[in-house]
């Protein structure tokens, strides 16, 4: 007997709206639960010697994409930041430092600056600093602290460790970090007179003063996060990959 065709068709039509209500549901509730995903685009390839980008690059990846969010993309070519395909990403993190070479040229330069003045996300981690040196003066202000040169004086303290100091603790990156220990380059060469926000700092052991470890600014509709942190593999422990796991959701317009 065919159960199905013997049933009145108002329950019939019970059944249906009821299973079409059911999934309905289902889905709104695998849409509330997915990420919202951000694509970032991570820069490396070259650098100065005694950076391993080689090792360096794959560690701070693994940081970022321990934030599910997060699909990074890995580029050894920072000639791709001639490319019009920047605009695919929310961020880019520059991982790199044009030692003894040109850097990308100017149809690169003022793709990055008008992709981050144009609410692109900005990450700069350890020598980045130093990208595009003297070949770019804006570059201060869209980094909003750039590495002083090789005749500016003591670049940093003698590599050790350190205490990295949360200045900020209600900052959306910041928030809820606490203080840490790192073996790092406490870096004290970085220059510029851009307004930046110090969520974190840490004090030389050579001369006493106070360097910002992590900052941010905006530029444009941009957001900007810079740390210097991150020497080598060691030092991109895992509270410098939650600072800057953190500062990437935050330039991509997440909750980080």
């Amino acid at each position: 007997m065919n159960t199905t065709a013997a049933r009145p068709r108002w329950i019939r039509r019970l059944l249906i709206t009821a299973g079409l209500a059911a999934a309905s549901l289902a889905a709104l509730a695998f849409a509330a639960g997915a990420p919202e995903t951000r694509r970032v685009l991570l820069v490396t390839g070259i650098d100065y010697p005694g950076h391993p980008w080689r090792e360096t690059a794959p560690v701070l990846r693994a940081h970022l994409e321990k934030d599910r969010r997060l699909a990074v993309t890995v580029s050894e070519d920072p000639h791709l930041l001639d490319s019009g395909a920047l605009t695919n990403y929310a961020a880019v993190i520059l991982h790199f430092q044009n030692w003894e070479v040109p850097g990308p040229g100017p149809a690169a330069r003022e793709n990055l600056r008008r992709f981050v003045e144009n609410s692109g996300g900005l990450v700069l981690t350890h020598f980045a600093c130093g990208a595009w040196y003297g070949e770019w003066p804006e570059f201060k202000n869209l980094a909003g602290r750039a590495w002083f040169g090789p005749d500016g004086g003591r670049q940093h303290d003698p590599h050790g460790t350190f205490t990295v100091t949360i200045k900020d603790r209600n900052h959306p990156v910041t928030a809820g970090l606490k203080d840490f220990a790192t073996v790092d380059e406490l870096y004290t060469c970085l220059e510029g007179d851009a307004p930046i926000h110090v969520l974190a700092s840490a004090t030389s052991k050579v001369d006493g003063k106070e360097y910002p470890m992590a900052f941010v600014r905006e530029y444009g509709r941009g957001r900007v996060f810079h740390s210097p942190l991150g020497h080598d593999a060691r030092a991109y422990n895992a509270e410098v990959g939650t600072l800057l796991r953190r500062g990437t959701a935050w330039v991509a317009g997440l909750a980080p």
